[in-house]
């Protein structure tokens, strides 16, 4: 690469990343419930030392009715992977950003003001549909060949159909084409990411667009069948190579985090809800030999609650299930973050051991019984709870927001969900505490609801490291 500038946010090693300077923005995107107001993406000022600290200082507007929900940067660390890719002028530079439901992604230039980023084009969902053959684009993350990008649903024309994963280009962000060449038993999608030194992708389930689009539909949930299945895959073919069956009364098998050391075969992925008992669970893979295994290493037990304090979902069963949301790895590998968005609850695990995880710390914010409020408003209580969760690169500071899903946040919150945002200060060595001067909220984020968020220069969940 003599000769070539490379983008000084292209780190080759998790450690590395973790001595870079740390991030004064945040982006996170907002949206209408109602669909009446445009979604957007709002940018945070998340530098202690500024005048406008835990301030809202960009916003840029894009379609109505979006749903816009996960997003993520064209190009990272994982660049450093990339086979005859040309590095010249390849940098961190733009969010795709799509919006769930109507199935377009908004392509947003954060030069060269990173506080105000540019919508500069538009991917239509025919696009998506008719060169990859899917729609409700979920989660994404840069990797090798390009940006690869989960989707819930099929074809525009059958979107409960075959859903998988969409490639698109780093640079001109066209839809190449569907990534898998053989899907093997892989039907639904959610997430999805790697271990680039071995060569494996792995994904996992949520359900198809007429299970999650209404709200959970109890007698799909009931009769389990909702996700519940890692894949593992070929990562330079796209073949399937094996599933991993959880057992079918683990549902919605969500979020899988990677061992961010390029030489691992590990990692955790979190469990929405058993119909067992409530609980919430998370699981580790790991190889063993010649296959993948999967075994659980947390359990999270559902909290007795009296019905009249319950939602209608949830009024027969006298109790909440912590729903396991989110879960985030620290660029370390040394703690796990667990989003209990029902109970309100963040919880870090020491995971250096990761067959054996250890609690170390908790705060709670939130949840549907006890609608904790933030220090800065104590006489305000908060609904909803720890959400989508994103940890900085050196793992002091841990930042969360309220909403999941709209029609999920009117069915566990019908009473409202608000919209806020938390950070969280975490000791080095194990313990939280909550950031009594951060507490962007309300009319802060105009109207809408905060979902993702994504730091400036990356963060815990949008790199992959090739060296160590």
């Amino acid at each position: 690469m003599t000769g070539q500038t490379l983008d000084p946010t292209f780190y080759r090693s998790a450690r590395e990343a973790a001595q870079a300077p740390q991030e004064e923005l945040a982006y996170v995107v907002a949206f209408d419930r109602s669909g009446e107001l445009p979604d957007a993406m709002s940018v945070i000022d998340v530098n202690s030392e500024s005048g406008s600290y835990g301030g809202v200082v960009g916003w840029t507007e894009v379609g109505v009715g979006e749903e816009l929900h996960h997003f993520g940067w064209n190009a990272c660390s994982s660049a450093l992977k990339h086979e005859g890719h040309d590095m010249e002028g390849l940098s961190r530079r733009y969010l795709l950003v799509p919006g769930l439901r109507s199935s377009r992604i908004f392509v947003l230039d954060t030069q060269p003001d990173p506080r105000q980023p540019q919508l500069v084009k538009t991917i239509d969902a025919g696009e998506l549909s008719a060169k990859a053959g899917y729609s409700r684009p979920h989660t994404l993350h840069c990797g090798p060949d390009g940006v690869f990008m989960t989707c819930l649903g099929g074809p525009q024309d059958d979107p409960d159909g075959q859903s998988g994963i969409a490639l698109l280009d780093h640079e001109t962000f066209e839809v190449v084409r569907a990534w898998e060449t053989d899907h093997g038993p892989q039907r639904l999608s959610y997430d999805a990411w790697w271990h680039l030194n071995r060569n494996v992708l792995i994904s996992s389930e949520w359900g198809s667009p007429s299970m999650i689009e209404d709200g959970v539909v109890p007698e799909l949930l009931l009769g389990q069948k909702y996700g519940h299945a890692l894949h593992f895959w070929d990562l330079a073919e796209g073949r399937h190579l094996q599933r991993v069956d959880l057992g079918a009364e683990h549902q919605m098998c969500l979020e899988v985090r990677p061992s961010h050391d390029p030489e691992a075969d590990w990692g955790f992925v979190g469990v929405v809800v058993s119909t067992e008992d409530l609980s919430g669970s998370v699981w580790r893979w790991f190889h063993d030999g010649s296959e993948w295994k999967v075994e659980k290493v947390i359990t999270i037990p559902a909290v007795p609650a009296d019905a009249d304090s319950l939602p209608p979902l949830l009024k027969g069963f006298g109790a909440v299930p912590p729903i396991i949301t989110d879960i985030d790895l620290s660029v370390d590998d040394r703690f796990l973050y667990v989003s209990c968005w029902a109970t309100g609850e963040l919880k870090q695990y020491d995971v250096s051991d990761p067959a054996h995880p250890k609690e170390t710390g908790s705060v709670k914010l939130g949840g549907i019984v006890d609608k904790t409020p933030h220090p800065a408003a104590p006489d305000r209580p908060l609904a909803g709870g720890p959400q989508m969760v994103e940890v900085s690169r050196d793992g002091r500071r841990v930042y969360f927001t309220n909403s999941l899903y709209g029609a999920w946040d009117d069915q566990f919150f019908p009473h409202g969900v608000g919209a806020w945002m938390a950070k969280i200060d975490a000791d080095p060595d194990g313990g939280l505490s909550i950031d009594e001067r951060f507490f962007p909220h309300g009319d802060d984020f105009r109207g809408r609801r905060a979902h993702q968020i994504r730091l400036q220069g990356g963060d815990a969940s949008s790199d992959s490291y090739c060296y160590r």
